[in-house]
């Protein structure tokens, strides 16, 4: 572990399956070349010395997966990787995925300074010089993204996959990829023609489908950084990601503390053969709406209990 690692470990108080990460991080930049059209078969030979399992990147650059159990951390974790490889490997460029809004709308908040969950805190060399964070709704202001007063700024794109895939104008082109005259060319095509773009990919297994991977892979960036709590593909077949160097389960996270157990709420004698999918997925949503309404009613009743001028507030009737 090098000076960057610790102080990073350190700042971002990262738990043992994070450290853990980083330190994977750190041997796997120290083995393989960062630049474009890096061989892949080399670039895997060396990452099999230090994960043997992994049997191909799956993708058409270097790329390793990082699958954590949910609630372990894999947000904060992102902050670490891309504050290790600005300080360590001088990377610029960085292009973080998200696989909906709900998602984006957090990622964007979390890589804002100030906010309660910001992956930055205590890095110093950050609070001096805050990354930029380009969304998929400021891209287009491209005027006042490339700041040429300030080089060493780390640039982090965050984009919702939609935004790629499926944003198109009245032409039927993405917009992501529609000619800019301050660029000369797409937005698009410029993050491909950087020579550091790193792609960070949370919920990584919702970008195995042909237009996902498509968009990905013409990106062209120098490492793929994937995280997710479900190392498989989606759909019938959900095969086991190839390209796993870690792996962290949640019966591990439970075991350890960083995730609560599980309860588990069914319905006996239910016959699935009975119903439609989207009937299923419709009874589901509302035994999830009548637990958390008997949870938040057995709350108050405990505060009830608990205080009278809550009970006087709530409980009228009492």
């Amino acid at each position: 572990m090098n000076e960057n690692n610790k102080m990073i470990a350190n700042a971002l108080s990262l738990r043992t399956p994070q450290r853990k990460s980083l330190d994977l991080l750190e041997q796997i930049v120290q083995k393989i070349t960062l630049k474009p059209d890096t061989s892949l078969e080399e670039a895997l030979d060396a990452i099999r010395e230090i994960a043997p399992m992994v049997e191909d990147f799956e993708r058409k650059f270097p790329s390793v997966c990082f699958a954590l159990a949910t609630g372990v951390g894999k947000t904060r974790l992102m902050g670490a990787f891309i504050a290790y490889l600005h300080l360590e490997k001088g990377i610029k460029n960085f292009f973080v995925l998200a696989p909906n809004l709900t998602i984006y709308n957090k990622l964007i908040a979390d890589f804002t300074p100030n906010t309660p969950k910001y992956v930055f805190p205590g890095i110093q060399e950050f609070a001096m010089n805050r990354p930029q964070v380009i969304t998929g709704e400021t891209y287009s202001q491209v005027g006042d993204l490339l700041d040429k007063t300030n080089q060493d700024r780390v640039k982090i794109n965050i984009f919702n996959i939609s935004k790629i895939n499926s944003d198109k104008d009245s032409r039927g082109t993405p917009r992501v990829r529609a000619f800019s005259e301050y660029l000369g060319q797409s937005y698009f095509d410029y993050l491909a023609s950087l020579d550091d773009l790193v792609i960070v990919m949370d919920e990584a297994h919702r970008y195995r489908a042909s237009a996902g991977m498509k968009a990905i892979n013409e990106l062209k960036p120098v490492l793929g950084l994937e995280l997710t709590a479900t190392p498989k593909s989606t759909g019938a077949r959900g095969e086991r990601f190839k390209n796993i160097v870690y792996e962290y389960s949640l019966a591990e996270a439970i075991r350890d503390g960083y995730v609560k157990k599980p309860a588990i709420v069914g319905r006996s004698n239910f016959d699935t053969d009975r119903y439609t999918e989207e009937a299923i997925n419709e009874i589901k949503i509302k035994d999830e709406i009548k637990s958390l309404q008997t949870k938040l009613q057995e709350t108050k009743d405990y505060q009830c209990s608990q205080s009278q001028t809550f009970c006087a507030y709530y409980c009228p009737k009492h």
